[in-house]
């Protein structure tokens, strides 16, 4: 298939609805959008929207082309934004990834970022998936776990976040303080919904406790916190996060074995830009600053 033109008036009339909406986005005529959804349903030997008066719906074959499209219109903006990437000046698209779990701090340092840099746009995305820098799907990467092996990337260790063990007060006004690691058995849990979780803290929870404790099981760390602070159980969760809430109690204080070391990824070819630089220098200032370091 040759005609990109095509396929991308066809994926802007499936997520839009309609022409008119189509031929808005994309700068052209109307008359343009029809005659490029003819012409790519005569090449294709297939119908790719139902027409009624309200507009075009997207047959099944017309959902499958857009989610291609929509893929490949995403990595032309991320080739973009690496090409941009690589100007002297810090400006234009900062796209930084990680876990959920990182969100307080990367969206404090990202906004503290933005103010002296005015002229970056930030994009932040989270996801458990690993973001592919030698694709351009990020300029960095925050990353927990043993070293990243990806080749062509410039890893930086970053920190270790400290983990403790956190209760509402309500919850431990009503079923008391643990006496002891060993007094763990008598209370119930929040944690994840994969028992086979691999986070340091939870490993070393169910050697602890029977399966059974953990009863308030979620998908990921800002649900995890936000049961613990309903009084749903006790929890895992960052000091950070922890001693800001005037709710919380520290159960237990932090130990080394419950966290992971964090790693900071750049793709070979951006680490050296000014953008890329001027983030990772905030970054590391801001995550001492807020640890007390």
């Amino acid at each position: 298939m040759d005609n990109w033109d095509e396929i991308r008036t066809a994926y802007q009339v499936a997520r839009l609805g309609t022409v008119s909406g189509a031929a808005e986005v994309l700068g052209v005529h109307h008359a343009t959008v029809i005659r490029h959804i003819d012409a790519l349903e005569g090449r294709l030997g297939v119908k790719l929207f139902q027409r009624h008066a309200r507009g075009y719906t997207a047959t099944e074959a017309g959902h499958d082309l857009a989610r291609v499209a929509q893929t490949t219109d995403d990595q032309f903006q991320l080739l973009s934004g690496r090409i941009r990437g690589r100007g002297e000046g810090v400006s234009g698209e900062l796209l930084v990834t990680s876990l959920i779990n990182f969100a307080p701090l990367m969206v404090g340092a990202l906004s503290s970022f933005r103010e002296a840099y005015p002229e970056v746009i930030v994009r932040y995305l989270t996801d458990t998936r690993v973001f592919r820098l030698e694709y351009g799907e990020a300029h960095v990467a925050l990353r927990a776990g043993s070293v990243p092996q990806e080749p062509d990337n410039v890893v930086q260790k970053f920190d270790q976040q400290a983990i403790a063990l956190y209760g509402s007060r309500a919850y431990v006004a009503e079923n008391g303080m643990p006496a002891s690691s060993e007094d763990l058995v008598n209370h119930w849990f929040v944690g994840y919904d994969d028992i086979d979780s691999k986070a340091p803290f939870h490993r070393w929870l169910m050697e602890r406790v029977p399966a059974d404790r953990l009863v308030f099981r979620v998908s990921d760390s800002r649900l995890q916190e936000t049961a613990i602070r309903s009084g749903a159980g006790l929890g895992f969760m960052t000091v950070m996060e922890g001693s800001a809430d005037p709710d919380l109690v520290q159960v237990m204080p932090s130990q080394e074995d419950w966290s992971s070391p964090l790693w900071l990824v750049t793709h070979v070819d951006l680490h050296r830009t000014p953008k890329v630089q001027a983030f990772l220098k905030h970054l590391k200032e801001y995550a001492a600053d807020r640890c007390g370091k």
